[in-house]
């Protein structure tokens, strides 16, 4: 059975301390500036974080790390602040992880060591203004061109597309038609900096302040044929099995959402008197917050489980079956928990909750996109009624 193992628990404090210490501090004059602090990556590579599920030879943790040990790296960074949380999580799940399981040796050597060290960041442009649920609607298109591709269109909501260390960002393009007439789609690694190649103004959202976020436009951008990840034609398949990783790691961050308003809350309420007590002995206090400790506890474990199958796949021992049905449910149950978290958290600081000053503030207006990303709710209520052999 699936626990988390001791070096585990010890890696856990590790990451615990460097977020208390490095982005506590600091996380609330980031937020209201909606500053990404690009000097904390290379911190966050230095502590071996975005190296967790890669070998040795392009600079990662080898047989020492595990995605288990990744999803306690972004549980931990969340639960301080989900901005940083998802930049570590996009940054490998989205950036390195397409490159290391499709790409070939060259394009491993020449893009992995400086992602896994921090030096540089990676996205991956999947998301369309007219293809969110629906990827397969792609409209990007690349067109062989000699030695090259020619790549138009656009990208939306990209993570980690647009900072000063971005080196690459891998996008999703229909390159021509399957025999059924469906679109055929190829994964195109665009190198930052290639003309037409355009990163348009950062977004305004109503979270995740500190998280680098871009809409993609690409006119006539050419890049080198080599730069194809994969076979062509793969592309759909290739971000669909990415997904399912992504999902897993979705689930950590909410954890440590829930994790943080379940322990703000509660030392909240230990320490606000309200007629003469704490307000922590009324039942509507209390019974709230009892109801999110199980929430996180049936979180965490859900999460755990996931990543432990994902790590028993890796050696060969599951199913890629069985993963994308945990992910699935942890994805769906981790994030709806989150959300419901923050409005008991916010509920139970009263009208304080409300201000900024306060850190559940900031983890209401967060939280929401976990529902959203990495495929929403509505889309994992039917991956797990698929896997339940429903129609779906």
């Amino acid at each position: 059975m699936f626990e988390l193992s001791q070096d585990h628990e010890d890696f856990r404090r590790v990451v615990r301390d460097f977020a208390e210490k490095e982005v506590a501090p600091n996380i609330a004059k980031w937020d209201a500036a909606a500053y990404f602090p690009t000097d904390l990556v290379p911190k966050m590579g230095d502590l071996g974080l975005f190296g967790l599920v890669v070998p040795e030879e392009y600079g990662g943790a080898g047989d020492s790390g595990d995605f288990t040990s990744l999803c306690v790296a972004i549980e931990e960074l969340g639960r301080v602040d989900q901005s940083i949380g998802i930049t570590l999580s996009a940054g490998v799940g989205l950036g390195i992880n397409p490159i290391l399981t499709y790409g070939t040796d060259e394009q491993k050597q020449r893009f992995l060591p400086d992602l896994v060290s921090g030096r540089a960041l990676a996205g991956f442009g999947l998301t369309e203004p007219e293809a969110g649920s629906d990827a397969g609607a792609t409209r990007t298109r690349a067109v062989r061109d000699g030695e090259e591709w020619v790549v138009n269109g656009a990208k939306a909501f990209i993570t980690n597309s647009g900072t000063d260390i971005t080196s690459v960002v891998t996008v999703t393009a229909r390159t021509g038609s399957n025999e059924d007439g469906s679109a055929q789609i190829s994964a195109i690694m665009v190198p930052a900096g290639t003309p037409g190649f355009v990163v348009e103004p950062a977004y305004h959202k109503l979270g995740w302040h500190v998280s680098d976020t871009h809409g993609l436009t690409f006119e006539d951008c050419r890049v080198p044929a080599d730069h194809l990840l994969g076979q062509e034609g793969e592309g759909f398949k290739q971000f669909l099995k990415t997904l399912d990783d992504g999902r897993i790691a979705i689930s950590a961050l909410a954890v440590g959402c829930a994790q943080a308003c379940l322990e703000l809350a509660t030392d909240y309420a230990k320490t606000r008197t309200a007629f003469g007590r704490p307000i922590g002995v009324n039942q509507g206090v209390s019974f709230q917050l009892a109801d999110l400790a199980v929430m996180v506890e049936g979180a965490r474990l859900l999460t755990y489980k996931a990543a432990w199958l994902k790590d028993e796949l890796h050696a060969g021992k599951r199913s890629v079956k069985e993963v994308k049905q945990a992910a699935a449910i942890a994805k769906l149950y981790s994030t709806e928990a989150a959300v419901t978290a923050t409005r008991i958290a916010t509920q139970v600081f009263g009208g304080n909750g409300f201000m900024e000053e306060y850190p559940v503030a900031r983890f209401y207006r967060d939280a929401k996109i976990l529902e959203i990303g990495e495929g929403t709710s509505e889309v994992q209520r039917m991956l797990i009624a698929r896997g339940l052999g429903l129609p779906a």
